[in-house]
């Protein structure tokens, strides 16, 4: 697990710093050159995608997704955890739902064979890591929920 544990951070900074580089590339060859690179919005979306499928292990892993707190925090201490693991297990069924989607979403790619109009950067290249986001988010999830369920076991009873 340890390996994993910042690899979508690394993925999702990565990206950032080349989509910013390609922005300001993108505004300089545009505004003052006169000459805008064709191929830039492509590169840019593939970019954001990356980013976004790449952060999202990392919001799980430091619980910056949205959460109703508020909900659970109205029941008895021993109810918010039964709670706790029945939101945890609806997480977890969830990503494994999407993860399962998504192979099936990229095979369309595949099959089909399209293909970015410029670059002809393919779409299943582009979209690969949804399921490679999917695992880590949930590998996150698990290793959170475990180390903060076990780490409250002894106090809260």
């Amino acid at each position: 697990m340890k390996c994993f544990i910042n690899l979508d951070v690394i993925i999702a900074s990565i990206m950032l710093v080349a989509l910013i580089f390609l922005t300001f590339l993108g505004v300089i060859t545009r505004y003052v050159m006169s000459q805008p690179l064709t191929w830039m919005e492509e590169v840019q979306m593939f970019c954001l995608i990356w980013i976004v499928f790449g952060a999202g292990g990392a919001a799980f892993r430091y619980g910056n997704h949205v959460a109703i707190e508020m909900v659970v925090e109205l029941f008895p201490k021993k109810v918010q955890r039964y709670i706790e693991v029945l939101v945890s297990i609806i997480v977890i069924l969830t990503l494994l739902y999407l993860l399962y989607q998504s192979f099936g979403f990229i095979s369309i790619f595949v099959k089909s064979g399209r293909s970015t109009s410029m670059l002809e950067i393919p779409f299943s290249l582009i979209y690969s890591i949804a399921p490679i986001s999917f695992v880590l988010m949930i590998l996150n999830h698990i290793y959170v929920f475990k180390n903060n369920f076990f780490s409250k076991e002894g106090g809260d009873n």
